[in-house]
C-alpha cells in the first residue's frame, strides 16, 4: 500500500512539476509579448490649426474618446478591472500633471491611435486601437490638433497592471491578441466622401467601436472585456433592427431607448457618446447597416 501511495505522490508531483514549468513558460511568453518594441515609419500626418478643424476634432473625439478617457479627457481609473487578471486605466490625454498631452509629439499620437503602441513602441492595451486604426489622416489629423487644445487636468493614472495569471492567459491565447497585433498598420488612410450614403456609414461604422462589441459581421458578439458575459444584438436585419425605420434608430441612438421601450444601459452601449453624432451621419450609419445581408443573432 506504502509503494502504491510512493507511486501516487510521484506521478502528482511529476505533474504538479510540468505544470509549474509550463506556467513560468507561459507567463515569460506573455511578458515577452508585452514588452516586444514595435518600430512603424513616421505617418507625416498634416495637423491642422483652422478653428474649423478644431471644432470637428472634437466633435469626433466626443463620440469616439470620451467614453474611455472621461468626458475631460483626464483618463478613468480602473476602466478595465478584471479581478485576479489586473487593472487598467485609461491614459490622461491632458497637458495637466500626470496626462500625456504636455509632450506628447504628433507622431506619438499617431503610433497610439493607429498602431497601438507607447512611445517606447510597445504594446498599449486599447481596444478602440482596432477602431482608430480605420481613421483617415484627415480626422486623425483633427482629433490630434483638438487634443493639443484641451485644457489641462492633474490626474495621475497607473496605466495596466496585469497580473503574472493574466501573462500566462495571454500567452495561451484566452485573451485574444493584442491590438498591435491585430491592425493593419497603414501609414496613410483616406475615407469616403462625408456624404448621407452607405459608404460613409461604413467609414463611421468602422473607426467608432461598432465592430469590437456587435463582432465582425456586426451580428452581434462576446464584449471585448472577458468579464462581461453579455453577447451584443444583431444589428443586420436578422435583429431587432429589421423591424425599425430610419427615426426608430436615430431616436434610440439619442434617447437610449429602443422602440419597444428597452432602455439601452450605457454600460455596455455608449449610446451617450453617440447621441452626439449630427444627424447626417446617424443617417450614413442607418443606411450602411440597412445594406448588410441578414444574418442570425451570434450566440456562441
Amino acid at each position: 500500500m506504502k509503494k502504491v501511495l510512493r507511486i501516487v505522490g510521484l506521478v502528482l508531483g511529476s505533474l504538479l512539476g510540468i505544470l509549474l514549468v509550463a506556467g513560468v513558460i507561459l507567463y515569460l511568453m506573455g511578458n515577452a509579448r508585452l514588452n516586444k518594441v514595435y518600430d512603424f515609419p513616421a505617418s507625416n500626418i498634416t495637423v491642422p490649426e483652422d478653428a474649423a478643424s478644431i471644432e470637428y476634432g472634437k466633435h469626433r473625439a466626443e463620440t469616439l474618446c470620451q467614453g474611455c478617457h472621461g468626458a475631460d479627457l483626464s483618463g478613468i481609473e480602473q476602466w478595465f478591472n478584471a479581478g485576479p487578471l489586473g487593472t487598467i486605466d485609461s491614459a490622461n490625454l491632458t497637458a495637466g500633471e500626470g496626462g500625456i498631452g504636455s509632450d506628447f509629439t504628433t507622431e506619438d499620437y499617431v503610433r497610439a491611435i493607429r498602431h497601438g503602441i507607447a512611445r517606447d513602441g510597445r504594446p498599449i492595451f486599447m481596444p478602440a486601437v482596432i477602431a482608430t486604426s480605420y481613421l483617415s489622416d484627415e480626422d486623425l489629423g483633427a482629433i490630434i490638433a483638438y487634443l493639443k487644445t484641451v485644457p489641462p487636468v492633474d490626474h495621475t493614472t497607473n496605466g495596466k497592471q496585469f497580473t503574472p495569471l493574466a501573462k500566462i492567459m495571454l500567452a495561451a491565447g484566452v485573451l485574444g491578441p493584442l491590438p498591435v497585433e491585430t491592425v493593419s498598420h497603414e501609414l496613410h488612410v483616406e475615407a469616403p466622401e462625408k456624404a448621407v450614403s452607405a459608404e460613409y456609414g461604413e467609414y463611421l461604422v468602422n473607426t467608432n467601436d461598432c465592430r469590437v462589441c456587435h463582432g465582425s459581421e456586426l451580428n452581434g458578439g462576446p464584449f471585448p472585456d472577458p468579464t462581461i458575459t453579455k453577447i451584443s444584438p444583431n444589428l443586420t436585419h436578422g435583429g431587432e433592427l429589421g423591424f425599425w425605420a430610419e427615426a426608430d434608430f436615430i431616436n434610440t441612438i439619442r434617447t437610449g431607448t429602443t422602440p419597444s421601450g428597452h432602455q439601452l444601459d450605457p454600460e455596455f452601449m455608449p449610446w451617450k457618446d453617440y447621441a452626439k453624432f449630427y444627424d447626417e451621419e446617424l443617417k450614413a450609419i442607418w443606411l450602411y447597416l440597412q445594406s448588410l445581408p441578414e444574418l442570425p443573432q451570434y450566440t456562441e
